[in-house]
């Protein structure tokens, strides 16, 4: 199985009442982060069977979004595996579900999402994985250990997108 996990994209301010931040939506730049991040998981080849999220608003917010532009057309499923509050053996039991699926997108949060990958990679959380808003990652759970394919955070994907852009244009001589 390949496993993808995905920190939500940018909800803006975190609210200090916690029924509040739970309902915090995506922000304008979140929504972009979405778009540019599923068409890179696109440009990847990436096929998702399932896509699962926590909850919380943005994180499902942020699955609804990628599974779309994906062309992903099951509904994203909710699991409380990948809420603010959930352990390593709810995230496990999880991952156990979907073992039969080729690829698993998974949607949560930090820190959470940090100390799953850390985990899952090194048997013991002794990894240190950086995830900003929006950002994938990709696992390959065949291995033993599981072996971290490539981490994409959207500060990446816009620069490949710019340095493909620049380097497709068809060159012109000046005479």
């Amino acid at each position: 199985m390949n496993l993808y996990l995905m920190r939500h994209a940018n909800a803006g301010i975190r609210r200090e009442n916690p029924s509040q931040d739970a309902k915090r939506a995506l922000i304008k730049e979140g929504k972009e982060q979405c778009i540019l991040m599923a068409r890179m998981m696109s440009a990847l080849n990436v096929q998702v069977d399932v896509i699962v999220s926590s909850p919380l608003k943005r994180a499902l917010q942020t699955a609804q979004f990628v599974g779309t532009e994906m062309g992903y057309e099951a509904k994203v499923e909710v699991s409380p595996a990948l809420g603010l509050s959930a352990d390593y053996i709810s995230f496990q039991k999880l991952i156990e579900k979907y073992a039969d699926r080729e690829g698993v997108l998974l949607v949560g949060h930090n820190p959470n999402l940090f100390n799953f990958l850390g985990r899952v990679i090194t048997g013991n959380g002794c990894a240190g994985v950086r995830m900003r808003k929006g950002s994938v990652a990709r696992i390959d759970m065949e291995k033993h250990p599981p072996l971290l394919q490539w981490l994409i955070d959207p500060r990446m994907a816009r620069l490949i997108y710019a340095s493909v852009a620049k380097s497709s244009r068809p060159k012109t001589s000046r005479k």
